[in-house]
């Protein structure tokens, strides 16, 4: 596993499963709203806790846990003076997921009318909605895939 846990070993809820021991590492509220704040721009404690309006307290817990389990690292401020939060590569192997999140949230997490944020590309065009897809480009569902499992 990537990351430094202090050299013990996260007790997995289900070690045979991707799904099972992603939530353990973001499953959380908090941690999930840290990645995407990282990923739109925040990179202080500061930047981080007024986005969020989480407890100090708990914003040290996930950004250590998200630094230990390296989805974030800490970086030199350009003064100097202090350190920054950056998303890594696996950090930033997140945005498909927070993307597939906010797509899932509006249509199942608003009212119909009710106002929201938008995520759109570099020319302000909406972000096309996340499908997906076999080899051969056909969209996958539930119903067309299965889980292989490794003895």
């Amino acid at each position: 596993m990537a990351g430094d846990t202090g050299g013990r070993r996260p007790a997995w809820t289900d070690p045979d499963c991707p799904v099972a021991r992603t939530a353990d590492l973001v499953g959380d509220r908090w941690s999930l709203l840290v990645v995407r704040d990282a990923m739109d721009g925040a990179r202080s404690f500061t930047d981080f806790q007024r986005r969020t309006g989480i407890a100090r307290n708990i914003l040290a817990e996930r950004l250590r846990r998200l630094t230990a389990h390296g989805l974030l690292a800490q970086v030199d401020a350009p003064s100097g003076r202090r350190r920054l939060y950056a998303l890594t590569e696996a950090g930033k192997d997140l945005f498909p997921v927070i993307v597939t999140m906010r797509q899932w949230g509006e249509r199942h997490a608003f009212d119909a009318g009710e106002p929201h944020s938008v995520l759109v590309d570099r020319d302000g065009a909406r972000v096309p909605d996340v499908v997906p897809a076999a080899a051969d480009g056909t969209p996958l569902t539930s119903e067309t895939t299965s889980v292989l499992r490794r003895p």
